[in-house]
């Protein structure tokens, strides 16, 4: 079970939780990077947003695969390269989800590069069930 904390005392934004408190043993999924590849290996996608598009759904295979869905994450950490519209990745994240009622915590690092140069965003996630 997860309970979201967004305390008075710090800002309020639809689109993270400051806290959340996992109780009770459950199952931790730690999903590693995620990039914008296709089953194929083939890159999808030129933009930033195309990109998140589709880091997201391998995130969502990755989760279907441990039996959990988005509304299992509690940690996003995503890291976007330098000079790219984080409004561009975040409408990316809000097309798919729209607002969430208990959305995770996150972290955006601005990076100079990932393991391959054609990427733009590298997305990986922790999820409790």
């Amino acid at each position: 079970m997860k309970t979201c904390l967004n305390p008075p005392t710090l800002p309020r934004n639809p689109a993270f939780s400051q806290a959340i408190v996992v109780a009770h043993p459950s199952a931790t999924i730690y999903i590693g990077g995620q990039n914008a590849v296709s089953v194929d290996g083939k890159i999808v996608g030129e933009t930033l947003g195309e990109q998140t598009a589709q880091a997201l759904a391998n995130v969502e295979a990755a989760l279907a695969a441990a039996d959990a869905t988005i509304d299992d994450v509690v940690r996003w950490n995503i890291a976007i390269i330098e000079g790219q519209s984080l409004g561009e990745g975040f409408a990316a994240f809000a097309q798919r989800y729209g607002m969430m009622r208990d959305p995770p915590t996150i972290t955006v690092h601005i990076v100079a590069g990932l393991a391959n140069s054609a990427f733009l965003v590298e997305i990986d996630a922790i999820a409790v069930r």
